[in-house]
């Protein structure tokens, strides 16, 4: 197995780690704490919401990282 793979290997477990924590630590106590199948999908929506956000800082913070790595080391 080449460094390549190792690297999207270790990448693909840490996104399905996050959206499983995701899931069960925001979702689905949102989910659970209403009752009407509208507000449930309300939930759902926002809670779409607020993973893209989370992905979005991330992405950024992560585009900081690689683009100022050499300055500061």
């Amino acid at each position: 197995m080449s460094n390549q793979n190792i690297t999207y290997l270790v990448g693909a477990g840490a996104g399905v780690f996050g959206l499983a924590a995701f899931c069960a630590l925001v979702l689905a106590p949102a989910i659970t704490a209403y009752r009407r199948p509208l507000e449930k999908m309300a939930v759902v929506v926002l809670s779409l919401y607020v993973l893209a956000a989370l992905v979005g800082i991330g992405v950024l913070l992560g585009a900081l990282i690689v683009v100022e790595w050499p300055r500061l080391f």
